[in-house]
């Protein structure tokens, strides 16, 4: 009989953006390294009941999971630094929550009863933490916020009851907090971190292990001093300390500090395997040493937020990790392309991605980047709707299809070779979400097989197998019958111009690629999710090494 999973509950504390979600994902790897099957989840304080509908500019970028689940972007991390295969399990946000209580409600669940935040939210969220703990060894759970903020309490709250249930033997709880240098003074300040600590304990929670985010290193004193006062032992004392270098330097930090030994004692873990990060190491030993710089351009409508497309700048560090190549990123305003600077510099660029979209688009300046990397010879990466630009500026340009588009955005368009396709509703089993459909919206979600076409760019790319699973979130499609030939206009496959991956139905295209180009690759889906520091994603690999050639 397989025994009760741990529960490991990480919180955070002084201010927000100290870290957690990397921190949470740097423990999971940790212990995944150990033999241990780990789970991670985040529950946010938002009252947002669908993340998919987040602004890039106030949150950064929606993260998409394999079924579909528009997710917040610590999600991310999870999946770059473990194994873990996340689910709509994996993200809940306090909206989601009352939705599912509110449903209960009207369903006469509670047999009309008051409904209130004790029990009936706190319960929810507890069901919440348990259903994720399926064939897992240990279950992760960061709880978004700030101790001390007013949308946090019902979660921590429910944590401290999830504890008394599950028995403390089970429970760990790991509080994140911040130990500012004053430069005047010349020394840390443990204060705030002893408030934060406090507010916890008053909640009822003791925190049995403290992460200290810190700029300067710690001292032996600094760690007494701080787990006398928080009622910590100073070996449980952890220290984070900035790392300017990359992301991916805080496992191994945490690790020295033994982070990873101190949680199996704590939760009795004795079946553990010796810690062997090998593969981490050789990945960041290739991160350290690069052997040349190249430029990447990431034009977007957000470019201008430096976490609206994480994914994809993380990506493209990735592929340059394998070819000993250190990334630039030159993020370009899709506003600002039209600018004669901005067009100078995409073309000293050494690649050029145009990415997706999450609202209304500056698409005038995405097909002049486009352009640029076409007839320049640039290798180019089209993401979601920059492959939907792709097929517009090469209709438009070489086809010579006056007014081409996408009826996304001129519904009178000549030439639209962009469109909805008339079967939506109900063509291969797509995933949508409930609120997209109440809108009017029916998007193409999740996880969905591409055919790759024989002899393709894209077919090698992938190791010359005939399938790519890869994720989709999008309405329009490219619409083939514009692109065949008729109205004096010569059919698009009939140039070097190739739809190199299909629908398993053969009705829509999932890439294209020019034939005669360094690299010019486009692709409905979004292979930015589905990419690791130390297994780049084959289409970020491939474009880096055109570049590289």
């Amino acid at each position: 009989m397989k025994s009760m999973p741990k529960y490991i509950f990480v919180t955070g504390g002084v201010v927000s953006s100290l870290g957690k979600g990397l921190t949470s994902a740097s423990i999971g790897m940790l212990l995944e390294h150990r033999g241990l099957n780990v789970r991670l989840q985040k529950l946010d304080p938002y009252i947002n009941a669908d993340p998919g509908l987040f602004s890039p500019d106030q949150h950064g970028e929606v993260y998409l999971l394999d079924d579909g689940t528009a997710a917040d972007p610590d999600l991310g991390h999870y999946e770059r630094f473990t194994n873990c295969k996340l689910t709509w399990n994996s993200s809940w946000t306090t909206g989601q929550i009352y939705q599912r209580v509110l449903e209960k409600e009207r369903c006469g669940e509670y047999q009309g009863k008051t409904v209130q935040v004790i029990p009936h939210i706190t319960d929810e969220i507890k069901q919440c933490l348990s259903r994720n703990s399926s064939h897992a060894d240990i279950v992760i759970t960061e709880i978004g916020g700030t101790v001390g903020d007013i949308e946090s309490l019902p979660h921590l709250e429910a944590i401290r009851q999830f504890s008394l249930e599950a028995g403390k033997e089970n429970c760990l709880f790991i509080h994140l907090t911040l130990i500012p240098f004053l430069k005047a003074a010349k020394e840390l300040k443990t204060k705030p971190a002893q408030h934060s600590v406090g507010q916890l304990r008053q909640i009822g929670i003791q925190p049995d292990i403290l992460i200290c985010r810190t700029e300067m290193p710690m001292t032996a004193e600094d760690r007494a001093k701080i787990g006398l006062f928080c009622n910590i032992a100073a070996d449980a004392v952890i220290e984070e300390r900035d790392k300017g270098a990359s992301i991916y330097e805080v496992p191994i930090m945490l690790s020295e500090n033994k982070l990873d030994q101190l949680i199996a004692n704590k939760l009795h873990l004795e079946k553990v395997l010796p810690l062997d990060l090998t593969d981490w190491h050789e990945m960041l030993d290739r991160l350290r040493r690069p052997q040349r710089e190249l430029t990447a351009a990431v034009v977007g409508e957000y470019a201008a937020h430096p976490e609206a497309y994480r994914s994809t700048y993380e990506a493209l560090v990735h592929a340059g990790i394998k070819h000993r190549t250190k990334i630039r990123i030159l993020r370009v305003p899709s506003k600002d392309v039209l600018t004669e600077k901005v067009k100078q510099d995409l073309l000293q660029a050494n690649v050029i991605i145009v990415t997706g979209n999450y609202g209304e688009s500056e698409l005038d300046g995405k097909l002049t980047a486009v352009q640029i990397a076409r007839e320049n010879g640039i290798p180019f990466l089209g993401i979601g709707l920059g492959m939907e630009c792709a097929v517009i500026e090469f209709a438009r340009n070489v086809l010579k299809m006056e007014g081409a588009n996408s009826t996304e955005y001129d519904q009178h368009t000549p030439y639209p070779v962009i469109c909805l396709p008339d079967d939506r509703p109900t063509y291969n089993g797509g995933i949508y979400g409930f609120l997209h459909e109440r809108r009017g919206y029916a998007f193409r979600c999740g996880t969905n097989t591409a055919v790759l076409r024989t002899g393709s760019r894209i077919a090698a790319v992938y190791g010359n197998q005939p399938l790519a699973a890869e994720r989709f979130r999008h309405r329009y499609e490219v619409n083939k019958q514009q692109l065949t030939g008729g109205r004096d206009t010569p059919a698009i496959e009939s140039t070097c111009f190739v739809f190199s991956a299909m629908s398993p139905d053969g009705m829509f295209v999932q890439a294209v690629e020019l034939a005669d180009h360094p690299f010019f690759v486009a692709v409905q889906f979004h292979p930015e999710f589905k990419s690791q520091p130390v297994k780049p994603h084959p289409l970020f690999a491939a474009l880096i090494g055109a570049a590289v050639k």
